[in-house]
C-alpha cells in the first residue's frame, strides 16, 4: 500500500493532498449536520416558546452545510479522477519502461511471464486507484466515525460498541474474501490469456482469410467462450459466497441498529431523551453503518488490488535474463568467432546447437545453410545477443560479447529477420525505425527503399511515404483507412528497414527474398551483392542460388557444422550441400533452357 501511495504522490502531489483534505472535511460535515438538526428539532420541540431567530439561524446553517457538502462531493469526484488518470499514466509508464528494459528474449518466450505481465497490466489500471481510494476512505471514515461516535456515547453508549463489533467482523470477513478472489484471479489468468488469443485471432486481418476459408470461426469462437466461461464461473463462485456472507452481516447490522432505535425511542417516550436526541441517534447510527459499509466494500477491492499489485512489483523487480557489459563495442576489424557454442532454450530441453565453432572474418560474406530446425535462426539470435550461449563464447574482435555494452553491440548489427514485422505505421516510419536518428530523413529513407526495390511502389501510394500501411489502426474514428501491401512488398520494406543501418559492421539477412517472385529475387540479390561489397555479412537462405557468391558457406546439421567451404568446394565434396543444391536445381531443369 505504501508503494501505491508513494506512486500517487509522485504522479500528482498537490492533487493527492487536496483529495485527502477534501476527504477530511467531507467526513466531518455529516456529524455537524446531524448535530445542527438535533438542535433545530429540540428548539422546535418547545412548541410556541421556540426562538424564531434561533430556528432560522439553525435552518440556514443546515442548508449551508448541505451546500458545502454538495460542492465537496463534486470536488472530491474531480480530484479522484485527476489522481486516477495521472496514476494510471505513471504506473503504466513505469511498467512498460521495465518491460522495455529487458534485453533478451527468454522472458518474452515464457508463458508464465505473459501471465504475470497480464496481471501486472490489470493491476496498473485499477489496483493503485483502489488502494489509494481505500486510503482516502479511511481518512474520511476516521473523521466521520469520530464525530458520530461522540454522539452515540452521549445518547446510548452500548450502541457504539455493538456497531464497531459488527463492522469489524464484516471487515475481517471481507479481507479473507478479497484474498480468495485475488487467488482465483491468478489461477484463471491462463484462461483469460487464451481468451485474448482467440479474440485476437477472430479480429486479426492476417488470420481472416484462413478462418473464413477453412470455416474456423465457430471453432475459435467456441474455444473463446469456453475459456471465458470457465474463468467467469470460478470468479462467480467466490462472488456468490461473498454475497451470502456480507448479506448476513448486513442483516445483523440492521438488527443492531433497530434494537438501538427501539431503546432510544422508548426512552424518549419516558422523557429520558428529547426528539432531537432521537433524530441525532438515528443519523449517527446510520452514518456509522454507512461508513463501515463503504470501508468493507472498498477494503475488499483494496486487498485484491494489493495482491494484484504484487505482480506489478514482482515484474518491476524481475532480474534481466541478460546482463549488459560495460565495455564499448568498437567497429569490427578482425572477426566474429563462435567457440564451442552450445545452446538450448530450456534446461530440460534438447540442445539446438552443439559445440559450434565458426569464424566470420571482417569484410567477408558467410552463407548459412541447413534444413528446418538445424539451428540457423537460433544462431542469428545469439549473434544479436538476444540469448547467451549455455556453454562456449562468442567473440567480437577477441572480446566476449557478454562484456560489451549490449546497446552499442546491437547498433553495429543490421538484420532482416525471417519473421519480420509489418508495423501499423506510415511507409516512412516503417523503414525509418531501422535507424531512429534518421526517422524523419526522407532522403535517407528513400535511398534505402530504392536499394530494396520498393521506392516506386511507396511513392505511388495516396500520400506517398506518409501513407499509413494499415487498414486497422487509424488515429481518428472517421479517418480514411490506410493501405496494405503484398507479402513480397512487405518483405522489401523490412529489408529496407535493416539497410537503414548503412554503417552497421555486421549485416544479417535471414531469408530476405522468401516472399519475392523470381525476377524480384534476382534484382534484390544483385542489389544486395553490391550493398554487401566489403561488408561483413551472414546470409541465411533455403534458396541456395542466393548463396553461391558467398566467400564461405557453412552447412548446419543436427546442431553442429557439417560442412564448410565455397560453393565449388562443397559441390566437389558431394556432401549435404551438394545434395540439397542438386535437389533444388532438379526442379528447374528443362531442356528448353540453356
Amino acid at each position: 500500500m505504501t508503494t501505491c501511495v508513494a506512486l500517487q504522490f509522485r504522479a500528482t502531489g498537490s492533487g493527492t493532498c487536496a483529495m485527502f483534505g477534501t476527504a477530511v472535511l467531507a467526513g466531518l460535515l455529516p456529524a455537524l449536520a446531524a448535530w445542527l438538526s438535533k438542535l433545530l428539532f429540540d428548539e422546535l420541540g418547545r412548541g410556541g416558546h421556540a426562538d424564531v431567530g434561533r430556528v432560522t439561524l439553525l435552518a440556514l446553517a443546515i442548508a449551508l452545510v448541505g451546500a458545502v457538502t454538495a460542492v465537496l462531493l463534486q470536488l472530491a469526484g474531480y480530484l479522484d479522477e485527476v489522481v486516477r488518470q495521472r496514476l494510471v499514466v505513471t504506473v503504466e509508464d513505469k511498467l512498460f519502461a521495465r518491460v522495455n528494459a529487458f534485453r533478451g528474449l527468454r522472458l518474452f518466450e515464457t508463458p508464465a511471464f505473459h501471465d504475470r505481465l497480464r496481471l501486472a497490466q490489470e493491476a496498473s489500471q485499477d489496483a493503485p486507484h483502489n488502494i489509494t481510494m481505500f486510503s482516502q476512505l479511511i481518512v474520511q471514515a476516521v473523521s466521520t466515525v469520530s464525530g458520530f461516535t461522540g454522539v452515540l456515547l452521549a445518547v446510548w453508549p452500548p450502541m457504539a460498541g455493538l456497531l464497531f463489533l459488527v463492522g469489524a467482523a464484516a471487515l475481517v470477513t471481507q479481507l479473507f474474501q478479497a484474498r480468495r478472489q485475488a487467488r482465483v484471479s491468478e489461477t484463471v489468468s491462463g484462461k483469460y490469456r487464451r481468451r485474448t488469443f482467440y479474440r485476437g485471432l477472430l479480429t486479426d486481418p492476417r488470420a481472416a482469410k484462413e478462418i473464413r476459408l477453412f470455416g474456423l470461426g465457430g471453432f475459435f469462437h467456441s474455444r473463446l467462450v469456453t475459456a471465458l466461461g470457465e474463468a467467469t464461473e470460478a470468479e462467480l463462485r467466490v462472488a456468490r459466497r461473498g454475497m451470502l456472507v456480507q448479506s448476513a452481516f448486513a442483516l445483523l447490522n440492521a438488527a443492531v441498529i433497530g434494537l438501538g432505535i427501539v431503546i432510544v425511542a422508548v426512552g424518549a417516550g419516558r422523557g429520558e431523551f428529547s426528539v432531537g436526541d432521537v433524530t441525532l441517534f438515528i443519523a449517527a447510527a446510520a452514518g456509522i453503518q454507512a461508513t463501515f459499509g463503504g470501508i468493507v466494500l472498498q477494503a475488499g477491492m483494496a486487498v485484491e488490488g494489493i495482491r494484484l499489485f504484487g505482480h506489478f512489483i514482482d515484474l518491476m523487480e524481475t532480474p534481466d535474463d541478460l546482463g549488459s557489459g560495460d565495455l564499448p563495442a568498437g567497429p569490427l576489424r578482425d572477426a566474429i568467432e563462435l567457440r564451442d557454442v552450445w545452446f538450448r532454450y530450456d534446461p530440460s530441453g534438447p540442445w539446438v546447437l552443439r559445440g559450434v565453432n565458426l569464424r566470420i572474418a571482417a569484410g567477408t560474406a558467410v552463407g548459412l545453410v541447413g534444413e528446418n530446425g538445424a539451428g540457423k535462426s537460433t544462431l542469428v539470435k545469439l549473434l544479436c545477443r538476444f540469448y547467451d550461449p549455455v556453454r562456449g563464447r562468442i567473440l567480437w574482435d577477441g572480446a566476449d560479447i557478454r562484456t560489451l555494452d549490449v546497446g552499442e553491440l546491437r547498433r553495429r548489427v543490421g538484420v532482416t529477420f525471417q519473421d519480420y514485422m509489418a508495423y501499423d505505421l506510415t511507409a516512412q516510419e516503417n523503414i525509418g525505425v531501422g535507424d531512429l536518428t534518421r526517422l524523419t530523413d526522407r532522403a535517407a529513407v528513400r535511398a534505402t527503399a530504392r536499394k530494396a526495390e520498393i521506392d516506386r511502389k511507396l511513392s505511388a501510394l495516396p500520400d506517398g511515404y506518409g501513407t499509413l500501411l494499415s487498414r486497422v489502426q487509424v488515429d481518428d474514428y472517421d479517418a480514411a483507412p490506410g493501405v496494405t501491401l503484398s507479402g513480397g512488398q512487405w518483405q522489401r520494406v523490412a529489408l529496407a528497414r535493416s539497410l537503414m543501418r548503412d554503417e552497421a559492421d555486421l549485416l544479417i539477412l535471414d531469408e530476405p527474398s522468401s516472399a519475392l517472385d523470381a525476377q524480384a529475387e534476382h534484382d534484390i540479390n544483385r542489389t544486395l551483392r553490391e550493398h554487401r561489397e566489403g561488408r561483413t555479412s551472414l546470409l541465411v537462405s533455403h534458396r541456395l542460388s542466393a548463396l553461391r557468391d558467398a566467400d564461405t558457406i557453412v552447412v548446419l546439421a543436427d546442431g553442429g557444422i557439417a560442412e564448410t567451404g565455397t560453393h565449388d568446394e562443397l559441390m566437389e565434396h558431394g556432401g549435404r550441400y551438394a545434395h540439397l543444391f542438386a535437389v533444388q536445381a532438379a526442379g528447374y531443369q528443362d531442356a528448353r533452357v540453356e
